[in-house]
């Protein structure tokens, strides 16, 4: 996919000199057998969905994939799935390929907007041109409604916890640390802005290029979603949502602010968007006027400015807060989507169970 490259947004944003002089460029590393920290970058949908590309055997086949920090399983299309989801996107070819292994373990995932069954099965996964041998994914055999069918990615591949992956499946990142493929086993995301390219995920480590300011860490208090404790959510200083304290879930596969429905609805009220059609509206010329938004996580406050959480498109501007049922044993649950990811460079880290926030610049 085009897009644009490190170097040339580090140079845009006068960041390539500091870059280069902490990470010098070094062509022999490409060649080395140890781990590393690696860099994959990711198509930008519309502030919607990030999606990047990897391939499945040998020779290998091609796959566009969202990257889901909110699930743990890897799948793509097959040849044997008849669904009119795989009707339109690459489906993989066991046959064609040398390093297939068959398990036929039966393999069915659910999401909030769609879901797939199917097996199964090993093959080698090469990502950012590291090959991760003997992964295990999933192959479809049914996409049933049209979320996928309209979806502009092919499968998922699940950046979440073994402890929720269905089948007992290894995750992607398990399998790379278990095999020694990252220096460090952390991976973060970098989410460009306003549909435009540079978005990266990395593996192995964090880029500093990508924040300002100081990294804070946030210890994961349930190790299945990458699920924090929030202290609260605040509009102009005072608590509006969340005021007991609550759980949130850092999710690079939901493109919104999710919470509890009559929280989120009170804070679309605060923020001034209407409801129609089942979105929340909002006068885009309105949106210097708007409140800040303010999430308090380990002592530390996370404001969105309305610039942040207003979605434009098309000419129309919409509030980027849902409400969602997600019951947890201390209230609702909250999804910290891309919305919030865009403003804060999310990183990950397995060795440490945290995640790790800074100003994304």
């Amino acid at each position: 996919m085009k897009t644009k490259s490190l170097r040339a947004n580090l140079q845009e944003k006068g960041l390539l000199e500091e870059f280069l002089k902490k990470y010098p460029y070094d062509l022999a590393s490409k060649y080395s057998m140890y781990a590393q920290t690696f860099n994959e970058p990711m198509a930008n949908i519309m502030d919607i969905e990030y999606v990047a590309v990897i391939t499945l055997g040998t020779p290998p086949q091609s796959f566009k994939v969202l990257l889901d920090t909110g699930s743990s399983n890897l799948w793509v299309p097959s040849i044997y799935c008849s669904s009119q989801a795989c009707s339109n996107h690459q489906k993989f070819n066991p046959s064609l390929s040398s390093t297939y292994s068959a398990l036929n373990t039966a393999l069915q995932v659910a999401y909030g907007t769609g879901s797939m069954t199917g097996f199964l099965a090993y093959d080698t996964l090469t990502i950012s041109g590291v090959a991760d041998p003997n992964q295990m994914f999933g192959l479809s055999e049914t996409e049933p409604g049209t979320f996928l069918y309209y979806s502009p990615f092919d499968g998922i591949l699940g950046l979440a916890y073994p402890s929720i992956s269905a089948s007992g499946a290894t995750p992607v990142f398990d399998n790379m640390m278990n095999q020694g493929l990252v220096t460090e086993d952390v991976f973060a995301f970098y989410l460009s802005r306003g549909g435009t390219s540079g978005s990266v995920v990395t593996f192995g480590g964090y880029e500093t290029a990508y924040y300002t300011g100081q990294v804070n860490w946030i210890p994961v208090t349930v190790q299945g979603y990458w699920q924090i404790a929030m202290e609260n959510v605040m509009i102009n200083g005072q608590v509006v949502a969340c005021s007991q304290g609550c759980g949130a879930i850092v999710d690079s596969g939901t493109s919104l602010i999710a919470g509890p429905p009559s929280e989120i609805s009170y804070i679309q009220q605060l923020i001034g968007a209407q409801l129609y059609n089942n979105d929340y509206y909002i006068t885009c010329g309105n949106i210097p006027n708007m409140p800040d938004v303010t999430f308090t996580l380990n002592g530390i406050q996370y404001t969105l400015p309305a610039s942040a959480y207003v979605r434009q498109m098309n000419g129309y501007c919409t509030s980027g807060f849902q409400g969602m049922n997600l019951p947890s044993a201390n209230g609702g649950l909250w999804i910290l989507g891309d919305v919030f990811i865009r403003e804060y460079y999310a990183i990950f880290d397995r060795g440490n169970n945290m995640v790790g926030l800074a100003s994304a610049v």
